[in-house]
């Protein structure tokens, strides 16, 4: 599913974030030590290989909301955005750190003179954010956020389930319907 918002492409789709050729920046679900983990930032730690690891170690820890920028190692990206996104029912207030997450990576995206970006569900596996709320969070950052981009002309939502992807879908009709 494809959407255009001021010259600014909205993907959603079912995939793995790690493969993603088509994309310059993957977003990574970290941990605050920016290490390799389970779910999204297994599978990117496990596509950049041990050098994206190293890499990350100077700028860990970082804290929920938070995003840093570094270089893709062997995934088919230029760079890696690694945010951390809030423990639900333990970082307050949820929303407003989930959407930092958002805004915060698409900040670096334009600091960097990124074309492209794709996210995951952020904060929604092991972090335990329903998914509703955390998709609401999400697309209404991005559709706020198109305003203000320059560089950003393709924002990608990679999502790992059917599941995932279709609350995604109606998330974003709802609010697509709404406000434009």
């Amino acid at each position: 599913m494809e959407h255009t918002i001021k010259g600014v492409s909205i993907e959603l789709m079912r995939g793995d974030i790690a493969s993603q050729e088509d994309i310059s920046t993957v977003v990574n679900a970290a941990n605050a030590e920016l290490r390799i983990g389970g779910g999204v930032a297994g599978a990117i730690h496990r596509g950049a290989g041990p050098g994206l690891e190293e890499e990350c170690r100077p700028l860990a820890p970082i804290r929920p909301g938070e995003a840093v920028i570094t270089g893709a190692h062997n995934l088919p990206n230029k760079y890696v955005i690694h945010c951390l996104g809030p423990v639900y029912g333990v970082d307050k207030p949820e929303d407003k750190l989930l959407e930092n997450c958002y805004r915060n990576a698409l900040q670096l995206a334009e600091e960097y003179g990124i074309d492209s970006i794709a996210f995951p569900a952020i904060s929604t596996g092991a972090f335990g954010f329903p998914l509703e709320p955390a998709a609401e969070v999400a697309l209404h950052t991005v559709i706020t956020e198109v305003k203000k981009l320059k560089s950003v002309k393709l924002i990608r939502f990679v999502l790992f389930s059917e599941k995932d992807l279709e609350m995604h879908k109606k998330v974003f009709h709802a609010i697509v319907g709404k406000s434009h």
